[in-house]
C-alpha cells in the first residue's frame, strides 16, 4: 500500500466509505423488519421472500451490467446505483405507514427490488474501477473493499437497533439512508471516471468467461461460500437458542464470523498479490471451511459435544476460510480472463465483476432457501455436514484442475473435453446395421458415402 499513488488512495478511501455505508444499510433490516411484518399480518414465509428477492435480482442483472458497462456509462451506473440504494433505504423506513399485509408486502418487494438494482449497479462498477486502478494489487484492493463492507454488516444491526429504540421503525432507515446519500455525493465528486467516447459494447459476455474451466470453478467456489453464509445466518440462531443467551450475546456470536472474515481478507489479499496462487488459496479456504462446518454442527460423525466455545471457534475458522475463497476468486477470475485473451480493460473488469457478484448472489439465494428445509428435516448437525461436503468437493475439484494444468499447461481443458465428447459420438454412430434382403451387414457411414455398399 505504501506504493499507491494519490489517485489510488483516493479511489480506495472513497469506495471504502461507500462500501461501509452500503453494508450498514443492507444489514439494518434483519433485526426488526420481521417483527414489523408480523404486526401487519404477514407470515414468515411471505416476508422471507422479501430478503430472498434481493439476491435473485442481483443474480439476474449483474451479468447485464457487466456486459454493457461502458455502453451504459461507468459514471452514470456508479452514481445512479448508490443514489438508488440511498433513496430505497429511506423509503423502506416508511413501510410501517402501510396498512394490511398485501399492501405492506407489495411495497416491500418493490423497494427491495429497487435497492437490489442499485446495489448491483454500484458494486459492479466499484469492483471494475478497482481492478482498473489497481492492476498489480487487485486482490489487496478487493480485500480492503470487502473488509469495509463486512464492517458495515457488523455495525448495521447495532446502529440500527439503537436508532430503533430512539425513534421506532422509520428513524434507522431515514438516518442511514441520508448518510448513504452523503457517501453518494462523495463518490460523485471525487471519482469522475474517464469513459470511452464511443462507449463500445464488449463482444464478450459472461458466458464467454464461463466457458473457461478455471473461471467457472472460481464462480462455483464463490457460490459455495455464499451458500454457506446464507445457511449459517438462517439456522445459527435456532441452533444456539437452547443456550438461553441474551440478545446482545447472540448478536456478538454473529459478529464473530464477520470480524474474522474482515481481518483474514486483508491477509489473503496480500498473499495472493505477492506469492500465493489463487487456486491454492481457494483450496486452503475450502478445506478450512470444511473443518469449520464439521465442528460447528458438530457433525454426527464426530465424537464431540456441542458447546459455546466450540461454536465460537468454528465461526472464527469459518470466517478465515471464506475470506480466502472470496478474495482469491475475484482476483483469480480477473487474471484468468486476461490470460484467456480478453482485453485488459474496463469492459473485461465489468464482466468479471458481474460474474462474481452474480455467483455470490445465487449462493445467497440458494443458501437460505435450503437452510430451513435441512434444519427441519435432518437437523443442524447433518445440515452442516452437507455444507462441509460441498466445500470438500470444491477443494478436490480445484486440486484436480491444478494438477491437470501443471502437466498440460498449454492445453485447454474445455477444448479437450469437447474433443473427447465428439470422438465418443463419432464412434457410437460410426457403424449401424444395414439390411439388404435377408442379410444384415455391419458397415460404416463412410462406406455408404463412397458407395462401397449398395
Amino acid at each position: 500500500m505504501a506504493n499507491y499513488t494519490r489517485k489510488q488512495w483516493l479511489t480506495l478511501i472513497v469506495f471504502c466509505i461507500a462500501q461501509f455505508c452500503s453494508g450498514v444499510c443492507f444489514s439494518i433490516q434483519a433485526p426488526f423488519y420481521p417483527h414489523e411484518a408480523e404486526k401487519k399480518g404477514a407470515t414468515a414465509t411471505q416476508y422471507s421472500f422479501v430478503f430472498a428477492v434481493f439476491q435473485l435480482v442481483v443474480f439476474t442483472v449483474c451479468p447485464i451490467y457487466g456486459q454493457f458497462l461502458e455502453r451504459i456509462g461507468v459514471n452514470f451506473l456508479k452514481n445512479a446505483g448508490i443514489s438508488t440504494v440511498s433513496v430505497s433505504c429511506i423509503l423502506f423506513g416508511f413501510l410501517n405507514r402501510m396498512s394490511g399485509p398485501n399492501v405492506f408486502l407489495t411495497f416491500s418487494f418493490i423497494i427491495r427490488i429497487m435497492e437490489a438494482l442499485g446495489g448491483a449497479a454500484f458494486s459492479t462498477t466499484a469492483y471494475s474501477i478497482t481492478a482498473q486502478e489497481f492492476p498489480l494489487n487487485v486482490a489487496s484492493a478487493f480485500a480492503t473493499l470487502e473488509t469495509f463492507f463486512a464492517l458495515g454488516l457488523i455495525a448495521g444491526p447495532t446502529v440500527g437497533g439503537a436508532l430503533y429504540e430512539l425513534g421506532g421503525f422509520t428513524l434507522p432507515f431515514v438516518v442511514l439512508g441520508c448518510v448513504l446519500m452523503v457517501a453518494a455525493a462523495i463518490v460523485w465528486y471525487f471519482l469522475p471516471v474517464e469513459g470511452s467516447l464511443t462507449r463500445p459494447t464488449s463482444r464478450y459476455s459472461v458466458f464467454s468467461l464461463m466457458k473457461k474451466p478455471k473461471i467457472l470453478l472460481f464462480a462455483f467456489t464463490t457460490m459455495s461460500g455464499s451458500i454457506s453464509i446464507g445457511f449459517l445466518f438462517s439456522t445459527l440462531e435456532p441452533h444456539i437458542r437452547p443456550w438461553n443467551l441474551t440478545p446482545l450475546e447472540i448478536g456478538l456470536i454473529f459478529v464473530i464470523d464477520g470480524f474474522s472474515y474482515s481481518v483474514s481478507a486483508q491477509l489473503w489479499g496480500r498473499l495472493c498479490d505477492r506469492c500465493l496462487p489463487e487456486r491454492a488459496a481457494t483450496t486452503m479456504g475450502a478445506l478450512t471451511a470444511t473443518v469449520a462446518f464439521l465442528l460447528l454442527g458438530p457433525s454426527p460423525i464426530l465424537p464431540i459435544k456441542n458447546s459455546i466455545p466450540l461454536c465460537i471457534c468454528a465461526l472464527v475458522v469459518h470466517g478465515f476460510g471464506f475470506g480466502a475463497e472470496f478474495v482469491a476468486t475475484f482476483s483469480g477470475m480477473h487474471k484468468e480472463a486476461v490470460e484467456a485473451g480478453l482485453p485488459d480493460d474496463l469492459t473485461t473488469y465489468g464482466l468479471v465483476a458481474g460474474l462474481w457478484n452474480s455467483s455470490f448472489a445465487l449462493g445467497g439465494f440458494i443458501g437460505p432457501s435450503i437452510a430451513g428445509v435441512m434444519f427441519d428435516t435432518i437437523g443442524f448437525g447433518w445440515g452442516t455436514s452437507i455444507i462441509a461436503l460441498l466445500h470438500l468437493f470444491v477443494a478436490i475439484v480445484t486440486i484436480f484442475l491444478s494438477c491437470y494444468y501443471r502437466y498440460y499447461p498449454n492445453e485447454d481443458f474445455s477444448e479437450r473435453t469437447a474433443l473427447f465428447r465428439r470422438s465418443v459420438r463419432k464412434s457410437e454412430s460410426a457403424y449401424f446395421t444395414y439390411r439388404s434382403g435377408c442379410n444384415s451387414t455391419l458397415v460404416s457411414r463412410e462406406d455408404i458415402a463412397i458407395g462401397t455398399v449398395d
